[in-house]
């Protein structure tokens, strides 16, 4: 079973965690089952930018972004070349290691 290894975050995981994970599984569905409270205002629909990841180890085993997750990226705060909207990064066979972004651009927390 993969796992996704998450660094420290100083406000939503400050001890960092390593969580299993099923194959075929989001990254923020995984983030969230294990009570890690990643913000998702579109509900994961691919309309935002508040569950921006960066994917440290493991980026080349995801599948690619599409055109409008690209799109979207342009947006969101901090963009580097291992970003990705954690709720369109599907969970292959290899292990991931993810980084949360300091800040998002959410204007108002839905506190999920």
């Amino acid at each position: 079973m993969p796992q996704i290894i998450v660094l420290p975050h100083e406000e939503i995981c400050p001890e960092g965690l390593v969580i299993e994970v099923k194959k075929g599984q989001s990254v923020c569905n995984a983030l969230l089952e294990n009570d890690i409270e990643i913000e998702h205002a579109c509900e994961m629909s691919n309309a935002c930018t508040t569950c921006h990841v960066y994917i440290r180890e493991g980026f080349n085993d995801i599948d690619e972004s599409d055109e409008i997750e690209d799109d979207l990226l342009d947006k969101a705060w901090g963009l580097d070349p291992d970003s990705r909207l954690s709720c369109q990064a599907i969970v292959g066979d290899t292990d991931l290691v993810i980084e949360i972004p300091k800040y998002t651009i959410n204007q108002v927390s839905e506190n999920h």
